[in-house]
């Protein structure tokens, strides 16, 4: 069996004159977190929806867990759990009657660990869907994706709704899920939350990839912000032309600095100024993000 959780290859897809995806490759190892990020209308949700055969491409081809997609859309389906952006539920039923319908066409999931997520979601299962709120509404997707402990789950904008203490739950049991050597591939616009979760990304700008980044290696690789504040406004031309060192940019007495590998020079040319204040910080996931979406679009 390919060791891929998920291979796009070529994969187009167009809505008239629009494309919508144009082209895209990528390759999702088993046994991660993988996060798939990009701004409204880049592309994510319908690359996902491709996944689950809920639309079909105009050109190329998606494999899940070593299965086409289209073709063997049942069986990816089997072994997927996916949680929609735009979540759609029976709003009659109740929560309890909403997860025995779903946990009955899957041919039965283990109920201790369905429970286990009810009550670490604290879902309250006797109400009407059509009572809950957007956060509740947002939970029960979530026991529907994952209580039949799924080898791949694919959710799209997870956290959408929830409080910051569910969402820190959502990730314990998305971490969990990677511990027991299943896979997780989520969208989402939530930056802090991708850095937190994800081994790896892929980041998309309409409708291609910009970018696939290791974030351990991106971290290594990446310089680091030296933020200063001096008593006195300095010359930029005390900065210039020192080893690894790059003044970004220089207002009146407050200066930021990218430095690779070591601060030793930047140092020294501190030490003949009069610094109140510095403050020094990897570059984060946002400050690379927005590095990629910033750039113009080559056709």
């Amino acid at each position: 069996m390919d060791g891929a959780a998920i291979r796009l290859e070529g994969l187009v897809k167009t809505y008239g004159d629009v494309r919508a995806l144009d082209g895209i490759d990528l390759t999702v190892p088993r046994g991660e977190v993988f996060g798939f990020l990009g701004p409204n209308g880049a592309g994510k949700t319908t690359a996902i929806r491709i996944l689950m055969d809920l639309i079909r491409p105009t050109a190329g081809r998606a494999e899940v867990l070593g299965f086409d997609a289209q073709r063997d859309s049942l069986e990816v389906r089997r072994r997927c759990g996916y949680l929609p952006g735009d979540l759609e539920l029976y709003n009659s039923l109740r929560v309890d009657a909403c997860l025995d319908l779903v946990a009955s066409l899957r041919g039965g999931v283990d109920a201790r660990y369905r429970r286990e997520l009810v009550e670490r979601l604290h879902l309250d299962q006797e109400r009407r869907i059509g009572a809950l709120s957007r956060g509740n509404r947002q939970k029960v997707g979530l026991v529907i994706a994952l209580m039949a402990q799924p080898e791949l789950v694919v959710l799209d904008e997870p956290t959408n709704g929830l409080d910051p203490l569910l969402q820190e739950e959502v990730e314990a049991i998305l971490l969990e899920i990677v511990a027991d050597g299943r896979s997780v591939f989520f969208s989402s616009h939530v930056l802090a939350e991708v850095e937190q979760l994800a081994r790896r990304v892929a980041m998309l700008r309409a409708g291609r990839i910009v970018a696939i980044s290791d974030l351990a290696e991106q971290r290594r690789l990446a310089p680091r912000r030296v933020t200063v504040a001096f008593a006195e406004p300095p010359s930029a031309s005390a900065f210039q032309g020192l080893d690894g060192v790059r003044l970004v940019s220089l207002d009146g007495r407050d200066a930021v600095f990218e430095t690779h590998d070591e601060m030793h020079a930047l140092v020294q040319a501190l030490a003949g100024q009069r610094v109140l204040t510095l403050e020094t910080h990897e570059i984060t996931l946002e400050e690379l993000f927005l590095s990629y979406y910033e750039e113009p679009v080559h056709a």
